[in-house]
């Protein structure tokens, strides 16, 4: 019900924006996300039918903890359930992007910490190499930013779920730092107004500052010491070595290669790249201002500072 009441609640931040894209993205999600509850739930139904028992902490038939570990997989976009991602993504304002890249991947990623001593680790770790190798590959040719982002996550969650079964504070360490690069990233997004390549190749005039700024969180996303980003992919490549897991540990080193290099491609793009327009505005495009939320803001601020008058009654 947690996770219903999650999905249908940013479902009008979809379609706020009015367009097919957005009511695309919003069926997409709406049906994906669905589909994943509904297999949690199918999931928990045999595992009463076969032990007798409706809580999903001690699950010892094989089906049932199989179908939920492909469950949270849908839910959290992992390949390849990855599919819905970077198509939902690409119908959305950067705000909804952001929440969608963040806040909702704590629920099924707190699911998945609760059932990790009892999840498939054989289809995990075959999930989790897909996925490095999905989410690097697919952002290779991408111009748009959050398609970009939307591959970014991919191989973010690869990382996690790898480890998530033999040391879960790391995955929650490797969490917690992608929420914070991830939000960083789409806030500096935001503020330049950059949702390709092309505008962020021109995004050093408006702040320059800013653009150093997303270049160090670009270098830290891929991973390259001394950013925090380096800090979680080491202790994991450390851990799985420790389980023997030598080959592995090579592929997923590997395949972050894939990931890095979209990442400096960005950073090339954003910081050495000499745009053939020198401006000196700060904004894109030269147009009048929309005033269609600039009069209920004005409204509203002059009627919480002094009392209704018809003056602003007229204005109204």
């Amino acid at each position: 019900m947690g996770l219903e009441i999650n999905t249908l609640a940013i479902i009008p931040l979809m379609t706020k924006m009015h367009h097919p894209r957005a009511a695309e993205s919003a069926t997409k999600y709406f049906l994906t996300q669905a589909t994943a509850s509904a297999l949690i739930l199918f999931s928990t139904t045999i595992n009463a039918w076969m032990t007798g028992e409706w809580t999903i902490m001690n699950m010892t038939n094989q089906i049932p903890t199989v179908i939920l570990t492909l469950a949270l997989a849908i839910k959290l976009g992992i390949a390849p359930f990855h599919l819905w991602l970077p198509d939902v993504l690409q119908g959305l304002n950067m705000l909804t992007c952001l929440i969608l890249s963040t806040w909702q991947k704590l629920a099924p990623m707190a699911l998945m910490m609760l059932t990790s001593h009892q999840l498939n680790t054989n289809l995990l770790i075959a999930m989790a190499l897909m996925s490095t190798i999905i989410g690097g590959w697919g952002g290779l040719n991408q111009t748009q930013m959050r398609k970009i982002m939307a591959y970014s996550s991919i191989a973010h969650l690869g990382w996690m779920i790898l480890i998530i079964s033999f040391a879960p504070s790391l995955a929650l360490l490797n969490l917690l730092i992608y929420l914070v690069l991830t939000s960083s990233m789409f806030l500096m997004l935001m503020t330049l107004n950059s949702t390709n390549t092309n505008k962020l190749s021109i995004s050093w005039l408006k702040t320059p500052t800013l653009a150093a700024s997303m270049m160090v969180t670009l270098m830290a996303l891929g991973g390259l010491p001394p950013t925090s980003g380096f800090l979680p992919k080491w202790l994991i490549l450390q851990e799985m070595t420790k389980q023997h897991l030598g080959a592995l540990s090579a592929l997923m080193a590997m395949s972050a290669l894939l990931s890095l290099f979209f990442y400096i491609r960005l950073s090339y793009t954003i910081s050495m790249t000499s745009p053939p327009n020198i401006s000196n505005s700060s904004l894109t495009w030269r147009k009048k201002k929309n005033l269609t939320y600039v009069i209920p803001i004005l409204i509203t601020m002059s009627a919480a500072m002094m009392p209704i008058t018809p003056t602003l009654l007229l204005l109204n």
